[in-house]
């Protein structure tokens, strides 16, 4: 198991830029993919963006392909989300979460997830 803690949420106005990080501790070997998701209340979770640990390959979901990027520090064991150009529909608790295998796409299988972290955008 993983212990994940999400940071650097907050409140941003529309065009802004924030930069969440999420660090990750215990049995990290186990951990093949990094991702981050969102989640409104009321609404489905929803994927954001996904990386691998070994090649760095990376995914997006198409709400933010273009304007957030996850990066990882494999030394510090920590993930990043760089998120710019931000918009009101990007207010959400962010969510951190590790998977140990690939499961199939990039937004499926994870097992491990943090408390959330508060982004608030606002007009």
């Amino acid at each position: 198991q993983v212990h994940l803690v999400e940071s650097g949420g907050g409140l941003v106005q529309a065009g802004g830029s924030l930069r969440l990080s999420c660090a990750v501790s215990g049995r990290t070997f186990n951990s093949y993919a990094m991702g981050w998701f969102r989640q409104v209340p009321g609404k489905e979770r929803e994927f954001v963006a996904a990386i691998l640990w070994s090649i760095g390959s990376t995914y997006y979901g198409d709400s933010v392909r273009g304007r957030f990027t996850i990066s990882r520090d494999n030394a510090k064991n920590t993930v990043y989300l760089q998120m710019n150009s931000l918009k009101p529909e990007d207010t959400a608790v962010y969510y951190c979460a590790s998977k140990e295998a690939w499961y199939g796409s990039p937004q499926r299988g994870f097992s491990s997830w943090g408390q959330g972290t508060q982004v608030t955008v606002s007009s």
